[in-house]
């Protein structure tokens, strides 16, 4: 599984604002400076956030986005499904119903379907809220801070 440039930058769009918001609305250019990414290309990420409810935004010289939620209420999950469409690591899953004429002989189906579980679990079990205090540790930290996942691994 590779997620794109749609997936990743969302959930720094996403951040940025929960970081900047403080209750107002953030204007994307301001995004855009502090992303390094184009205005064009997070305009194209905001209209698919808003469309899907998770941000409301605002015209005017006053104008930008917030989140429609707090934080804690968004998964990393939720934000790449809707990015990235379906997370599934082959075909035959991507179903409700797994539709394979195979399914019921192949051997590597629950390899698949385990794999599928396990990043669904991962991805579901972070909120954008954490994200932002991992933004925020490794500012503290500096660079020989370690990552999130290493603190929680102890590694």
């Amino acid at each position: 599984m590779k997620i794109s440039t749609k997936g990743r930058y969302a959930l720094r769009l996403m951040m940025d604002i929960a970081v900047h918001s403080n209750g107002e609305m953030v204007a994307l250019k301001d995004v855009a400076r502090r992303q390094e990414i184009s205005v064009k290309y997070l305009e194209q990420i905001v209209g698919l956030l808003s469309k899907a409810g998770f941000l409301r935004s605002s015209r005017g010289p006053q104008g930008g986005y917030r989140l429609s939620r707090r934080p804690e209420e968004y998964t990393v999950g939720e934000i790449l499904r809707l990015t990235e469409g379906n997370l599934a690591p082959v075909s035959c899953l991507e179903d409700e119903e797994n539709q394979c004429s195979r399914c019921r002989q192949c051997g590597t189906l629950d390899f698949w379907t385990g794999l599928y579980r396990t990043v669904n679990s991962y991805i579901d079990r972070y909120t954008l809220a954490d994200l932002v205090r991992s933004e925020e540790q490794k500012k503290q930290d500096g660079p020989a801070g370690g990552t999130e996942t290493e603190r929680r691994s102890g590694i």
